[in-house]
């Protein structure tokens, strides 16, 4: 069931705009723009419901110093600003005095859609959408990019159907294509992190969660976790290194970035695979390792201790290139996959919901932020 009937399409709506000045300031604010008008192949959506995903932050915070943000306006209407750092500043030329919608993906009511048939099959249905610009009250997106969600569903339910479920799905698919048969997660506590271990223990792979608290690896624990390695802990590199033998884990995806984490899972990597014995190389083990980077939680410079040999490699990897990878019929079985466990194995949990001017509070600002693990903001743009 939707969480609203649809309703007649206005002339204008509102919408969240992240702007960086010529000098270095962050403006964010709701500005009032036209309600679009879908192509022959798009449909447009009466947004109920989006998530404020880590990988929405770069775009929407641009990397500026939250903490000293401060607010204009009315509480209706706020106009937040804060300053960006120099060295900041010089990764941002291009977006420079050009105002950008925000928000990855959310859900809602097609209220509007084009001539073609699969975007006349969606009018009236509740979807779930990726593609940009969903912390707005209406978004036009290709109906190849909408996805009907199954009767019953909330626009709650349905708001974070693309980037966490097919992110955890691709991450075993790009496991399986590269020719490995186990891997490697960090801040594996994460939403997307429990989807993962959700999918592994599903589908019988085998997979090592890093975890950066005790009360998170009892967490993953409890939910049937076999392998999960406390970075904070004083044995973190040999427990890491015995649960790399024990899995034969040669991949890992990395959501932390900066720091050593990565190095130090290249390193366990050989440590795991010197101990199963074989002839000295100075060149290392021939086991070939790789470390994917697909977050920023650390924003420091990625630190390697060159302690793996010469068979490894480090890349970043984003979700939209991979699925490039996958021929239709590949994306399709995925998206399947997200609708039919949609409330189960894919379900996201949001401790804190807000409107559109809610999300432009400073104590709101502070929280998302931070990323917290267990902490995730839903936006409602219809609401007060």
């Amino acid at each position: 069931m939707a969480d609203a009937s649809p309703t007649p399409l206005p002339a204008t709506m509102r919408q969240l705009h992240s702007l960086v000045t010529a000098d270095g300031t962050l403006q964010l604010s709701l500005a009032e723009v036209a309600v679009p008008t879908p192509s022959a192949t798009e449909v447009v959506v009466q947004v109920q419901a989006a998530p404020i995903n880590p990988s929405d932050l770069g775009l929407l915070l641009a990397m500026a110093d939250v903490t000293s943000a401060t607010t204009s306006g009315p509480a209706d209407n706020p106009i937040v600003t804060a300053p960006i750092s120099p060295a900041v500043m010089k990764a941002l030329t291009a977006r420079v005095g050009e105002p950008m919608p925000v928000g990855n993906e959310g859900s809602g009511i097609v209220v509007a859609a084009g001539e073609s048939p699969e975007a006349q099959a969606l009018l009236g249905k509740l979807v779930g959408f990726v593609g940009g610009a969903s912390y707005g009250e209406y978004r036009a997106v290709a109906a190849f990019m909408s996805m009907e969600l199954p009767e019953g569903t909330t626009a709650a339910q349905g708001a974070s159907c693309f980037v966490n479920p097919l992110t955890a799905l691709s991450m075993v698919e790009n496991m399986r294509m590269d020719g490995h048969t186990a891997l490697v997660h960090t801040a594996a506590a994460s939403n997307l992190g429990q989807m993962l271990n959700r999918i592994c223990l599903a589908d019988g792979v085998q997979l090592v969660n890093i975890v950066r608290r005790p009360e998170q690896a009892e967490l993953l624990r409890a939910q049937g976790a076999e392998h999960v390695v406390d970075s904070s802990s004083p044995t973190f590199l040999d427990d890491l290194t015995q649960a790399l033998i024990t899995t034969g884990a040669t991949i890992a995806f990395d959501a932390i970035g900066g720091g050593p984490l990565a190095g130090q899972i290249l390193g366990c990597m050989e440590a795991a695979a010197n101990a199963k014995g074989g002839e000295y190389s100075r060149y290392g083990s021939d086991v070939y390792k790789q470390v994917f980077i697909y977050g920023g939680l650390d924003r420091g410079p990625t630190e390697l201790t060159r302690n793996f040999g010469m068979s490894w490699g480090l890349n970043g990897w984003l979700l939209t290139p991979f699925l490039g990878k996958l021929v239709l019929e590949g994306m399709l079985r995925l998206r399947q996959r997200v609708v039919n466990e949609l409330t189960t194995t894919f379900a996201s949990h949001y401790t804190d919901e807000v409107s559109l001017a809610g999300a432009l509070q400073l104590d709101a600002i502070h929280a998302y932020a931070k990323q917290a693990t267990g902490q995730k903001f839903l936006i409602r743009p219809k609401a007060g």
